[in-house]
């Protein structure tokens, strides 16, 4: 064997097992020997030097060479693309061409990933135009690479089209277009083709199977799902050490709501990974299993992987949801002492957490101290601010984001015109609004125009409303139709509100919600016979709406409370307390239960029992019992949460309760935060 064949064997094995050392040793012989400005050396130089992270030095070589053919631009622009620049592989690709150096399959390929990784459509099909022309198109790793590539930047019918004309396929060119309609959301379509390539002879890998079992999350496919797992089983594939698949069979069962499936195929993985991991923590976290899921975190804290941003992000989010602030200060806390905690998707969970626990000064001061804030953080933040009903706040924050050159999104947009509604700020919401639909970059959807009918809906402006959606250039959802029938109820407007209710039947008549809002219009006017026949309906088809549940964390320990239960240990005492506190509002300003929220078939004595134990209610009085009510404390604040929109009754009720007790209290709904203090809401009685 040669000298020159010896030094690029050496090279070539310190580039697979990433020897720097070792490899900048044989650089040095290689240029002593004279070998310095040898092609084949020097090509393997510039793919070590990369592979080993060392992109200075594989440009060094790569300037230097006299002499350069397509495996040297090649295994740079490789080197660019393994160390996370895929804009260096795409510059330099662009420079190969006038050098005279003829691109082939690997080059292609290389750039072709590029443009998926940058999610440039533009870029990936001018490389494709110039597979075309040189007939480079139909080399199968080029195919599959241009399928990736339009698939990765949301062009799955180009994908579509060419997988479909594609002579010759191989199971990347199937795994590439399964991953590619998994991504893109469309399930069916993916677990269609994975049968078809198994009736087509093709044996599923890997890659197969995570992709289908992600397709069948995505579609709650318990049973396919199960199926998939079953022919991992009976075909002997090793997904107990494959981390990949096991990720992806835990996270389906996660989904699906079968905790103890997915615990079972965890406990089964010999080569657990932080994906494995953060799938049943958070899955255990979502089931409002948290004993089990900080257990388990705990356990991940104590081996040898490192808990990273997605675990403490969505760990974060599940702490948002329930409002449980107490796990989130720990976990905030914890964030300080791990390296991922600076990471900017765990900052911004963090404010968001502190805003839905309805700590703003928190949410605030957490917000100022990121160090380099994404459209994310600024989003979060307006958000925050619009539930809260400070549209002031978020417009200000909205135009300070601005003048930091940072460019909203959709979701931004979205956030500012909420703040907006929620605060009633009509001109302000129509600025925001004429500057979307004049933002080039960004389409308006059903959800910003939805923002416009709430606010116009807010000022009385029905008809106006009702023509802006019929309008629109966008087609009506359910959602907007349920944004206007609520302004019906509010101003009592029962001719639009029954034909608006007719137009939501038709297009969700099997949602509960739809019947129940229909309801509540005929109940406020008076039209008990159309109310009877809504709630015959129901029956009739079986409608179950969701249960109002509320919570209110006392002493660190979350109390939740649906409507009508009498399980609580002191439900006899929170009894008392409710009877007590409506007796003082009564005296003190006339309140009286707003009977029409409850059944209209029943004795008014009953009426009034079945508000009195509404969930929220029943929240406050454990609050209350547990907080005593002679405390005196200044500024004292009780906050509690409800999955639902709290009612006209207890709406009435807690703003009578805040003047009397001189007690702050912080509401949060599903639409948004009510602050009633003194007698008033933040919401202007308008929710």
């Amino acid at each position: 064997m040669s000298e020159r064949q010896i030094f690029a064997n050496l090279l070539r094995s310190c580039s697979k097992n990433l020897l720097f050392e070792q490899g900048l040793q044989a650089h040095g012989a290689v240029v002593k020997t004279g070998l310095g400005f040898d092609l084949m050396l020097n090509n393997d130089l510039v793919d070590m030097y990369g592979k080993c992270g060392r992109m200075e030095l594989a440009c060094a070589v790569f300037d230097r060479m006299i002499e350069r053919n397509v495996v040297s631009w090649t295994a740079l622009m490789c080197g660019y693309l393994q160390n996370g620049n895929a804009n260096g592989s795409l510059s330099l690709f662009r420079k190969m061409g006038p050098s005279g150096i003829k691109p082939n399959e690997f080059t292609f390929s290389t750039n072709l990933k590029a443009s998926a990784i940058l999610g440039t459509p533009e870029n990936g099909m001018q490389i494709h135009s110039v597979c075309a022309k040189t007939g480079f198109e139909w080399v199968p790793a080029v195919a599959n690479s241009i399928i990736d590539m339009y698939s990765k930047c949301g062009r799955i019918s180009e994908a579509a089209r060419m997988f479909n004309a594609m002579p010759v396929r191989n199971l990347i060119s199937w795994n590439a277009m399964i991953a590619g309609y998994t991504l893109e959301g469309n399930g069916d379509r993916a677990l269609l083709l994975f049968r078809k390539m198994q009736e087509q002879g093709e044996i599923p890998d890997e890659f197969t199977y995570t992709s289908t079992l992600k397709a069948c999350s995505g579609l709650g496919a318990m049973q396919e799902g199960t199926q998939i797992h079953a022919s991992l089983i009976t075909r002997g594939f090793p997904y107990s050490v494959q981390k990949a698949s096991a990720g992806a069979l835990i996270d389906l069962y996660v989904k699906c709501g079968h905790l103890i499936k997915a615990r079972r195929v965890f406990d089964q993985i010999d080569a657990k990974n932080v994906i494995s991991w953060s799938a049943l923590i958070l899955g255990y976290a979502q089931e409002g299993n948290l004993v089990e899921a900080m257990d388990l975190f705990r356990q991940l804290r104590g081996s040898t992987y490192q808990v990273d941003g997605f675990v403490l992000s969505g760990l974060m989010g599940v702490f948002a949801d329930f409002a449980h602030v107490e796990h989130g200060k720990q976990m905030h806390a914890y964030t300080i002492k791990v390296p991922y905690g600076l990471d900017i998707s765990v900052a911004n969970s963090m404010v968001d957490m502190y805003l839905k626990c309805g700590l703003t000064n928190e949410a605030e001061r957490l917000f100022s101290e990121i160090p380099v804030r994404n459209v994310v953080s600024w989003t979060v933040m307006i958000t925050g601010y619009g539930k809260h009903g400070l549209g002031k706040e978020a417009i200000n924050l909205y135009n300070k984001m601005q003048a930091e050159n940072i460019e909203p999104d959709g979701v931004t947009y979205l956030a500012v015109l909420s703040a907006c509604s929620h605060a009633g700020l009509i001109k302000e919401s129509q600025e925001y609004f004429s500057r979307l639909c004049s933002d080039r970059r960004i389409k308006p959807r059903v959800e910003h125009y939805a923002c416009m009918v709430d606010l116009l809906g807010r000022a009385g402006r029905l008809k106006e409303a009702k023509n802006l959606i019929e309008s629109m250039p966008l087609k009506p959802n359910v959602g907007i139709w349920q944004t206007l029938i609520s302004a019906c109820r509010v101003h009592g407007d029962l001719e639009m509100g029954r034909e608006v209710g007719e137009i939501l039947l038709r297009l969700d008549g099997n949602n509960p919600v739809n019947y129940v809002m229909m309801s509540n219009i005929f109940a406020e006017a008076g039209h008990w016979k159309d109310c009877e026949k809504i709630r015959e309906t129901v029956k009739r088809k079986g409608l179950k709406k969701d249960a109002g549940r509320s919570w209110v964390e006392i002493d660190k320990e979350i109390h939740f409370f649906y409507n009508g239960e009498d399980n609580h240990p002191l439900t006899e005492r929170i009894h008392e307390v409710l009877k007590e506190m409506e007796k003082r509002i009564k005296e003190k300003l006339g309140y009286n239960h707003g009977v029409r929220f409850a059944l209209h078939d029943v004795e008014e004595e009953s009426k009034e029992e079945s508000l009195r134990v509404h969930s929220e209610k029943l929240a406050i009085g454990l609050a209350l019992v547990c907080g005593g009510l002679d405390n005196e404390e200044e500024n004292r604040v009780i906050r509690i949460f409800k999955n639902l929109r709290v009612c006209g009754d207890c709406h009435v009720f807690i703003k009578g309760l805040s003047k009397v007790l001189k007690v702050v209290f912080v509401v949060r709904d599903a639409n948004r935060f009510h602050k009633f203090e003194g007698g008033y809401c933040s919401c202007g009685d308008y929710w």
